[in-house]
């Protein structure tokens, strides 16, 4: 990199080992205060400066790494008040994610059991502040949103320096918290101490303490509701049957029911007659529908045999049709002896012999197979008749034309 003021600038070295060490973002433009010492890049001939250590001119690192982050998450709406989780009115099961050897574990745990003892708790140790912090408490927030029927997890510690609090404003714990399923509330430190992990978490209490009151009521004040429902369930159920009881003593005395009795006599009379007359309806009814049954029966049985004998009329019709189409059918006349001529395509039947001359080809079809041939004669005088009267002279009582 290169620092400038406004009269002249110097090329600035910083290796990695240090630079991991910067606890802030170095921006373009950002005032810093670098300690090191002059040394010269040989293959350039120039003079650079090789920083061990960066510091923001007039705010410390770490303060300045906690405004540059919380305003990137802020950017991308990690502190939307829409996104928070509510806490569960009763929980069952809470998980807390802290030091075993801190003051704070001891108050969360003495203030639960105080307001309510029959909870149930795991406790997650990990390291609060110093190298690897950050990573322990990522562990045991995912670790504890993964246990089954888990309602709450409280991530904090006792309070102590801004270096002290530092874990708790680390990018990579702030998305855990984030991505949690279950609520997270943050008591990191004093009510005056902010972290990253404050403004990220569901709920933020400003001490442990605060916390346990936050996750769980005073059992007391649980009873105390229910007994305050329990009175007032009372009060309006006395208060209505009162006011039923004012109205029916109301209905009792009014005029419409002096002479109740009478008109209940009345009333029952009329159902006697009604009923008497519903009997005898029933009667007719039943009567006419054995009528009618008997009547539908024999309507039944009529159509029935009416049915039944078109049926056989009309296979009668059907039989003498089909044996008069049978009789009628080309196929069956080609089995007595007759033949069928086509002309020579098979497109049309020969009727007569006009329009045929000699050497015309034609087909004669039988009733199995059919031959060509070619006519070498035309005859206009000889008959069908004269040919059948010709071979019964011939062959009397024999062949194809023995019986007209």
């Amino acid at each position: 990199m290169t620092l400038k003021d406004e009269k002249s600038q110097i090329r600035v070295v910083m290796f990695r080992p240090a630079a991991r060490k910067i606890p802030f973002r170095l921006e373009n433009g950002l005032q810093v205060i670098c300690i090191g010492r002059i040394n010269v890049y040989e293959p350039r001939g120039e003079y650079q400066l090789l920083v061990d250590r960066i510091e923001p001119k007039g705010k410390g690192a770490l303060q300045l790494a906690f405004d540059q982050l919380k305003a990137k998450l802020r950017k991308e709406g990690l502190f939307d008040p829409e996104i928070k989780k509510p806490l569960p009115l009763l929980p069952r099961k809470i998980g807390i994610v802290t030091s075993p050897r801190g003051a704070a574990i001891i108050d969360i745990l003495r203030t639960l059991e105080r307001r309510f003892a029959r909870l149930h708790v795991i406790v997650f140790p990990a390291k609060v502040q110093g190298e690897g912090a950050a990573e322990e408490i990522i562990r045991g927030v995912e670790t504890l949103s993964r246990i089954a029927d888990m309602d709450a997890v409280i991530v904090g510690r006792g309070g102590g320096s801004m270096e002290d609090l530092w874990a708790f404003n680390d990018e990579r714990l702030a998305r855990a918290i984030h991505r949690c399923p279950v609520p997270v509330i943050s008591a990191v430190g004093h009510e005056v101490d902010f972290t990253i992990s404050d403004f990220v978490a569901d709920v933020r209490a400003a001490t442990p303490t605060a916390a346990a009151e936050l996750v769980v009521e005073k059992e007391g004040a649980f009873r105390e509701k229910i007994e305050a429902l329990v009175k007032r369930l009372e009060h309006h159920t006395r208060f209505a049957v009162q006011n039923q009881r004012q109205l029916v003593f109301g209905l009792i005395h009014h005029q419409a029911f002096q002479n109740l009795k009478v008109r209940i006599l009345n009333q029952m009379q009329k159902v006697d007659d009604l009923e008497t007359r519903a009997r005898k309806i029933i009667l007719q009814d039943r009567k006419d529908i054995s009528e009618t049954r008997a009547r539908a029966a024999l309507m039944a049985e009529k159509m029935i045999h009416a049915e039944r004998t078109m049926r056989q009329r009309r296979q009668a019709e059907w039989e003498r049709l089909s044996a008069g189409l049978h009789a009628m059918s080309p196929l069956n006349v080609l089995k007595k002896g007759y033949a069928i001529c086509w002309t020579k395509e098979g497109k049309r039947a020969i009727h007569e012999v006009e329009g045929l001359k000699a050497e015309d080809e034609i087909v004669v079809s039988f009733a199995r197979g059919e031959f060509t041939g070619m006519i070498r004669d035309i005859n206009l005088r000889t008959s069908v008749e004269d040919r059948i009267r010709g071979l019964r002279e011939e062959s009397p009582g024999k062949g194809a034309f023995a019986e007209d």
